[in-house]
């Protein structure tokens, strides 16, 4: 597959170099049915037991952010099946991270290949209903348009709904998600008990990633060793990355995981000594420093660095001073939180009002005390993550950025002198992504 731009915006989309592209397709335009199953989509399940080893030997994990292990979820909500337990299949495209586009480009350009990955998840777990959940509007009406020509060929494996709600960083996490899809507010509720025990309905639910329940359909196809020809033994298979920053336009790769962080900067025309470092994994990973450089795009490095791959968002750091894009980040985190959880509602604005101070240059070292105590007891808090992204986010700025704290705290920043940084939501990118 070539590169290719999107019209109008200029989005780019395309494989790592010899990466042959599973998820990507070199045609722009929308996959329609005849298209899909001309490729291959919507074979036969066949065997379950086989399916879902299959799932179990390609080691495919979560692309939503926690990276669990996609046979684990599915194992949880067929064994409540197998004891004679109705169960439902939610496929979550709330894409509520600013700096993501690759469940909304997948919804749509191949909104079939989302469904069929769906329908194959229906099928293991015995789900005779299942639900696509999500608020882009554009998103809504292609998977809307795959849904009626499936009914118009008459397909009748699975009962598949659509619910659509407002866009809110919340309203992504998988409580949210069942909630919303039960009638109620698309806010997270307390856990246990968790969707695989009660969810929709209140019956074991399997609520998967759009680009999850997407690499479905290759290693049904192709099996399990196959998905293993990419990516690292850990961390196998290809993932979408949705890069931004660097003065490039944004772009959606497809990489192998493993790949090194600076052949991404070459494929997206960023030099590494324009780096200061990244907002990895979206904002709930927090920012990595230069140190960034010598990795590679896996599990294993990320955690080790501090941080993680989480939604596969990759924001670059060149020009921007990291206090301000901490300070912008956690300002973000106080606005959307779900206002449910005391400790969230009020650590995030704290932990915001102090990166705020830094960024203008009136905090002081008992402030900033106070910031690094408030990441660490924080943590765990809140009915969702965004608590802890909160807390990611002043943790990896006091660790990794301690040089431009400290020339923040005695006033001398020299980019902040030449202008500001401030974002409602930093390095947005779903504006570029065209109908």
């Amino acid at each position: 597959m070539q590169e290719t731009v999107e019209p109008v915006t200029g989005l780019t989309v395309a494989p790592a170099p010899g990466c042959v592209p599973r998820l990507l397709r070199a045609d722009s335009g929308v996959e329609d049915l005849a298209a899909y199953r001309e490729a291959g989509g919507y074979q036969a399940l066949g065997s379950v037991d086989t399916a879902l080893a299959q799932v179990r030997r390609s080691g495919l994990l979560g692309r939503g952010g926690a990276a669990f292990p996609s046979a684990i979820k599915l194992s949880g909500v067929r064994d409540a099946h197998l004891r004679g337990t109705e169960t439902v299949v939610v496929a979550n495209g709330e894409e509520g991270e600013p700096a993501s586009i690759k469940d909304k480009w997948l919804m749509r350009r191949r909104p079939h290949l989302v469904l069929d990955g769906l329908r194959l998840a229906a099928g293991i777990v015995g789900a005779r209903r299942a639900y696509v959940y999500v608020s882009d509007s554009e998103s809504a009406r292609r998977i809307d348009a795959a849904l009626t020509e499936l009914d118009t060929a008459g397909n009748s494996e699975v009962d598949i709904a659509l619910v659509t709600v407002a866009p809110a960083y919340v309203a992504g996490e998988e409580t949210a998600a069942v909630r919303a899809v039960n009638g109620g507010p698309a806010k997270p509720s307390d856990k246990p008990p968790r969707p695989f025990e009660q969810g929709v309905d209140g019956l074991p639910t399997l609520v998967g990633n759009v680009e999850t329940l997407a690499h479905l359909p290759f290693v049904h196809r192709y099996g399990g060793a196959a998905f293993r020809g990419a990516g690292t033994a850990q961390s196998p298979g290809t993932f979408l990355a949705t890069v931004t920053g660097g003065g490039r336009p944004p772009a959606l790769y497809e990489l192998p995981h493993g790949v090194a962080f600076t052949d991404v900067l070459a494929l997206h025309g960023v030099a590494p000594e324009n780096v200061r470092g990244a907002l990895l994994g979206g904002y709930f990973g927090g920012m990595v420093d230069r140190a960034v450089l010598t990795a590679t795009l896996d599990h294993e490095l990320m955690r080790a660095l501090g941080s993680g791959l989480g939604c596969g968002a990759i924001s670059l750091l060149t020009g921007e001073c990291p206090v301000a894009v901490a300070a912008a980040v956690l300002r973000y985190f106080d606005r959307e939180n779900a206002g449910q959880c005391g400790s969230c509602f009020n650590g995030t604005a704290a932990m915001a009002a102090v990166a705020v101070a830094l960024r203008d240059a009136t905090a002081t070292a008992a402030d900033i005390e106070r910031l690094e105590r408030w990441s660490v007891v924080l943590r765990g808090r809140g009915a969702c993550g965004t608590l802890d992204g909160a807390a990611n986010a002043a943790a990896t700025l006091l660790a990794r950025f301690a040089p431009e704290v400290a020339a923040h705290l005695e006033g001398r920043c020299p980019t902040c002198a030449s202008g500001v940084y401030s974002a409602d939501r930093p390095f947005e990118v779903e504006a570029v992504l065209p109908a």
